[in-house]
């Protein structure tokens, strides 16, 4: 098991957005959300631009603060555990993505929060180039929040790799109903979607996979968060609520099924942020380590969410009861941005493209 400890800075970010979170954005807010069909709270959005979360990993010169993916998976894990709504970690990829591909204006307007994104990974989508233009047709789906987004983040990794910035108003969204109560989830429909200029950030399938694995790593990042609150809820009511005279807790069985889930958060937590400190320093792994923590998360949260049900016994049935918030987005965490079958199938794949390689040298 590998144990990573954070820098004083690290701590603040977590501490200062888990405290904003829990003040701004109570399970009541994200019913009201939810309630309202709305993708965002306006208040919860300006606070966490404030915080500088969409920003986060964008370069300063271009109004962000500089930082990397283990800082925006320290947000997500904490938008997870509040299962809060919102596309931050997408606007903050689509601002770190406009400034490596050389589009300042736009990557400062989605770091300051002004303009939000949403992210588009389909590999069906049918893109062809036109001169200097890429050609969109297909539809898209479980896109997060594109109902409010002003700019989709487009990675496309089949025969014509790019990364895009597709304007909102250039496209067609239908919204789903999912079994996730606390974000909101689209069709995104391109009609021989034309982009050019600046809306082109890149054309080669290494810069493709890299936000492909960056939004796996987020995912990864949301349902631990998600998994660390079920466990806490869990804890809570096995200690209070009795059973023939004694606390649940008290009962060796009930013990062993928090501590099995307490060892799979910490699997789910180390794979993720190995992912996640792979991909700032760059390693040739980093697309492996990616993979094997979304399989992990995909793996292991739809059964801790199964343990706390469980746990809760009849009342964990109630929609009155929060604990149905944290297992629903859990398990569509888990179905998003690559089931595990096609993580594990993506990491066979590159340990075989990895002895190959070996085999030839």
């Amino acid at each position: 098991m590998v144990d990573f400890e954070l820098s004083e800075e690290q701590d603040a970010l977590r501490e200062i957005s888990r405290d904003l979170l829990t003040s701004d954005c109570p399970p009541g807010t994200v019913r009201a959300v939810v309630e309202a069909g709305r993708d965002v709270d306006d208040k919860l959005w300006e606070r966490g631009v404030r915080m500088g979360w969409t920003g986060l990993a964008s370069p300063e010169d271009s109004g962000g603060a500089g930082q990397g993916l283990v800082e925006l998976c320290l947000v997500a894990e904490e938008l997870g555990r509040a299962a809060a709504p919102g596309p931050f970690p997408e606007t903050a990829l689509a601002s770190w993505a406009a400034a490596r591909g050389g589009t300042a204006p736009l990557a400062s307007e989605l770091a300051e929060g002004r303009r939000k994104a949403a992210f588009v990974h389909q590999a069906s989508l049918a893109v062809r180039r036109s001169g200097r233009s890429f050609v969109i047709s297909g539809r898209a789906a479980a896109v997060h929040a594109a109902g409010c987004a002003d700019l989709l983040l487009v990675a496309v990794t089949g025969d014509e790799p790019c990364v895009l910035l597709v304007p909102a108003s250039d496209v067609r969204t239908e919204r789903r109903t999912t079994l996730d109560l606390t974000r909101s989830w689209y069709d995104v429909l391109f009609d021989e979607v034309t982009v050019a200029g600046d809306g082109i950030l890149a054309a080669d399938p290494a810069e493709a996979r890299r936000w492909v694995d960056a939004m796996a790593v987020l995912t990864a990042a949301d349902a631990l968060g998600a998994g660390e609150r079920l466990l806490e809820m869990t804890v809570g009511h096995v200690t209070v609520r009795e059973q023939f005279g004694r606390p649940l807790g008290s009962f060796q069985a009930v013990k062993h099924k928090a501590a099995d889930m307490l060892i799979a958060l910490r699997g789910v937590r180390a794979a993720t942020y190995y992912a996640a400190l792979a991909f700032d320093a760059e390693r040739d792994d980093a697309t492996t380590a990616a993979s094997v923590a979304k399989a992990f998360a995909s793996e292991s949260l739809p059964e801790i969410a199964g343990e706390a049900l469980q746990s809760h016994g009849g009342i964990g049935f109630t929609w009155e009861h929060d604990l149905h918030l944290y297992l629903r987005r859990a398990t569509v965490d888990a179905l998003v941005h690559g089931t595990a079958a096609h993580h594990h199938e993506r990491v066979l794949a590159h340990l075989e493209r990895a002895r190959l390689t070996r085999r030839a040298a």
